[in-house]
């Protein structure tokens, strides 16, 4: 089992959340001055998108694809 694939993560709208936490923590560090950790929390952002967005197939739906139909 992956991070991104825990239970947690199942409901959009944590998915959602925590790549908005990101990108509002990259404003607030380039709106104050501190560039190198804005693209660092950026860097966050993106990967949180990869993840949950790109990569995410929720645990019901990637254990019904991988199991076979049963044969009567």
């Amino acid at each position: 089992m992956k991070d991104y694939e825990h239970p947690f993560f199942r409901p959009l709208w944590r998915r959602v959340a925590v790549v908005a936490v990101c990108l509002v923590w990259s404003v607030i560090e380039f709106a104050t001055g501190t560039p190198f950790w804005g693209v660092i929390a950026l860097g966050f952002a993106g990967y949180a998108v990869w993840q949950f967005f790109y990569l995410y197939k929720p645990a019901d739906e990637a254990k019904a694809a991988t199991e076979p139909e049963p044969k009567e």
